[in-house]
């Protein structure tokens, strides 16, 4: 089976950090009456390029959130993060989930809201203007930006490509 994100990572040994972006209570009606249950949304990352996101369902909250962060870690994509920011603007999509994701200069901060704000600051990316266009759905937003992120190719490989040096890559 061919590997659909190039940029994917192992989860190794260094630390990761763990934010909670959505914890919802399932009902299902049974016979005996209500049966509650828990469906929680983590992002995993490292605060240096790596994140990745899961999901995770239980009858109980710290054990969703478990199997949510271990969902997590086997989703683990590198991000090229350069002066602080992102390389250049991108598009991500999952579902009816838009987002768009643009560099931003040194001390604007992460300006996101809600779902992509957890997904850019547990990456590491500390100046970025993000704006979710579609769906505000949780799940749809964190893969759209995601996806995003994944899209994204660093500075570096672009002059690679290109045969040219990272100054006349900037510079013109």
């Amino acid at each position: 089976m061919a590997n659909k994100t190039p940029n994917r990572v192992k989860p190794t040994d260094t630390e990761l950090k763990e934010k909670l972006v959505n914890l919802n209570r399932v009902a299902k009606v049974t016979k005996g009456g209500r049966t509650f249950s828990f469906a929680a949304i983590v992002v995993v990352g490292d605060g240096k390029g790596t994140v990745g996101h899961g999901l995770g369902k239980a009858r109980d909250v710290s054990e969703s959130i478990a199997k949510a962060v271990d969902e997590a870690k086997k989703n683990l994509i590198k991000v090229p993060i350069y002066k602080g920011t992102i390389p250049h603007e991108q598009k991500g999509k999952y579902g009816a989930g838009k987002v768009l994701i643009k560099p931003a200069a040194d001390g604007t901060g992460v300006i996101a809201g809600g779902a992509m704000r957890a997904v850019l600051e547990i990456a590491g990316v500390q100046n970025v203007l993000a704006k979710s266009q579609g769906s505000s759905n949780p799940h749809n937003v964190v893969k759209a930006t995601i996806d995003a992120l994944a899209k994204l190719r660093s500075p570096i490989d672009i002059a690679r490509q290109r045969g040219i040096t990272l100054e006349k890559l900037f510079n013109g």
